[in-house]
């Protein structure tokens, strides 16, 4: 339904890729060729949908989210969610089912992406979050900043039902 390397507005326009040339690591493990390097030696993603018309991302990661050594949000923000809000993009759920480990640093790049969302109604939500992973999340306070979401049958939907399942988690935050 989309390739990212195929969309003139997408970061990754123009990459081609192998597959069969593994050079990517993961902890020692290599990894599908895939899977986008976006300049983070930990984490991995892959952008799996835009829909420009909408204003939604929907981005799955993979590894280690690092942000006390590697400050891993500051690098997505920069070469990834920043190019993709200039186009548009307001509304970004990142699948999170392969983040491994996640380590925080402080909370200003998250506060700031929320700030710059905020202004056009837009939000971060994060599926599929293992449970260890979430629990250094919510410790580091950045629930206020991006919503932990539970929507394990993620994989069987089409993207823009998984985009109105999460609108729908927002609507309903807004009216509380």
């Amino acid at each position: 339904m989309y390739a990212a390397e195929e969309d003139e507005q997408s970061p990754f326009y123009g990459r081609t890729y192998s597959e069969f040339e593994f050079s990517q690591t993961v902890y020692n493990y290599y990894i599908h060729p895939q899977w986008d390097d976006f300049g983070s030696r930990t984490l991995y993603m892959k952008i799996l949908f835009i829909d420009y018309e909408q204003s939604y991302a929907i981005i799955e990661l993979l590894g280690e989210w690092n942000d006390a050594i590697e400050n891993d949000i500051m690098t997505l923000r920069r070469d990834v969610t920043d190019i993709l809000y200039a186009k548009g993009v307001t509304q970004f759920i990142l699948v999170a089912e392969n983040v491994l480990n996640f380590h925080s640093s402080n909370d200003d790049y998250y506060q700031e992406w929320q700030e710059q969302l905020s202004d056009d109604d837009g939000w971060v939500a994060i599926i599929g979050m293992p449970e260890q992973s979430q629990y250094d999340f919510k410790r580091a306070w950045l629930t206020r900043y991006a919503a932990l979401v539970d929507l394990p049958q993620w994989r069987t939907l089409k993207p823009e039902m998984i985009y109105q399942e999460i609108g729908r988690l927002f609507s309903r935050r807004l009216e509380e």
